[in-house]
């Protein structure tokens, strides 16, 4: 089936990422290839700083994971289009691009480009889709701590298994950017190198490749605005513009969508109003509950976690779905996974980079309203 090329505008739209600092009062213009890097969220924001990030083509080895059990890909960026293909969860796209739906009154209008420049296949709703990277590391025998070494999935996904061979039973697919604690390194009969993975919520382990996973470094988690003191921090949730915004002395520093508590086949779940501290901080989480049948839930590897209430309550990473911007949470405040790492850096407590979690009294203070 042909694909009909929609008009593409050459507008420029001032905009923002999945989170955005805004420090500066510096205006941007970015092109429609540059005004989204990629979280599936765009953001309209007032002002941006000069950033050079970008590499010359920020679309170069981007693909998309469908998150959904299904997603259709059609020949316009629009649900009124053709259907052309049907993309089960877990199936890889190449993305070459975004485009816009003329559906203003959506929550997210974004949708991605599906093919090459030479040759597109159709658009699929970024909201199915979570960007991702196939990033193959070189492991390597190295000196494990007592609480263990950090890492990061580094591709779309990878299993991890109840040995360090692929022939093993699978246990737990671990997806793109899940945070996951590595206790020890094993070489098998094929000459082969797998990380030993420590599961948070059942105690047990398993094996992953060890070229899936990056272990990431003592800078890259390095605190945020470490001199601006915890009582001129906040963070604000606005529930209805699904919103989140931090402040540094009454100032906003950072903002980005998010999803809070919804509503599912198993009833409906709310995000407390009120105001809450951000009392216990861990880079990891396997996060399960409820029967999967029934919108429960088994997601390993949740990263960024910073809790808020005793019940469970947190805001995170989010890699099971990419549609911020309207209530579909168990309660949690869903982020992207490169928003709810800046928080996490620039909230209090501090997590030291060789420990699982910080636990007290104090933290940063999170306002939600309405």
């Amino acid at each position: 089936m042909s694909i009909t090329e929609p008009t593409k505008s050459t507008d420029h739209f001032p905009t923002a990422g999945p989170g955005s600092t805004i420090r500066h009062n510096a205006g941007t213009d970015l092109s429609r290839r540059d005004f989204i890097k990629l979280g599936g969220l765009w953001l309209a924001a007032a002002f941006l700083p000069k950033r050079n990030y970008l590499p010359a083509d920020a679309f170069s080895g981007q693909q998309g994971r469908v998150t959904s059990r299904i997603a259709w890909m059609y020949n316009l960026p629009s649900v009124e289009g053709t259907q052309v293909k049907l993309c089960r969860r877990d199936m890889i796209l190449d993305i070459a691009n975004t485009a816009i739906s003329e559906d203003v009154n959506a929550h997210n209008r974004v949708w991605y480009e599906i093919g090459t420049e030479d040759h597109i296949e159709g658009y699929v709703y970024s909201g199915n889709i979570q960007p991702v990277r196939t990033i193959l590391n070189t492991p390597s025998f190295v000196a494990i701590p007592v609480e263990g070494l950090l890492v990061e999935v580094s591709v779309p996904y990878t299993d991890a298994h109840e040995g360090p061979q692929r022939s093993s039973p699978a246990a737990y697919r671990m997806y793109y950017e899940t945070t996951h604690w590595v206790k020890g390194i094993t070489r098998n009969s094929e000459d082969q190198l797998w990380y030993e993975i420590h599961d948070d919520k059942w105690d047990k382990y398993y094996f992953a490749r060890g070229e899936h996973l990056r272990i990431l470094s003592p800078e890259e988690l390095t605190p945020i605005s470490p001199e601006v003191p915890n009582s001129g921090k906040k963070i604000e949730i606005h529930l209805e513009p699904q919103l989140l915004t931090a402040y540094e002395h009454g100032i906003p520093v950072f903002t980005s969508r998010v999803s809070t508590g919804g509503i599912f086949r198993s009833g409906r779940y709310t995000t407390p109003r009120g105001s809450f501290v951000t009392y216990y901080k861990r880079p990891s989480r396997h996060m399960a509950a409820g029967d999967l049948t029934a919108s429960g839930f088994d997601l390993p590897g949740v990263p960024w976690v910073q809790y808020i209430t005793e019940s469970g309550i947190s805001l995170h990473g989010t890699f099971w779905h990419n549609d911020f911007g309207r209530p579909r949470s168990h309660g949690c405040i869903n982020l992207s996974v490169s928003a709810a790492k800046w928080l996490y850096r620039w909230t209090l407590p501090q997590v030291p980079f060789d420990k699982v979690f910080s636990y007290g009294d104090s933290g940063t203070i999170v306002e939600i309203q309405l």
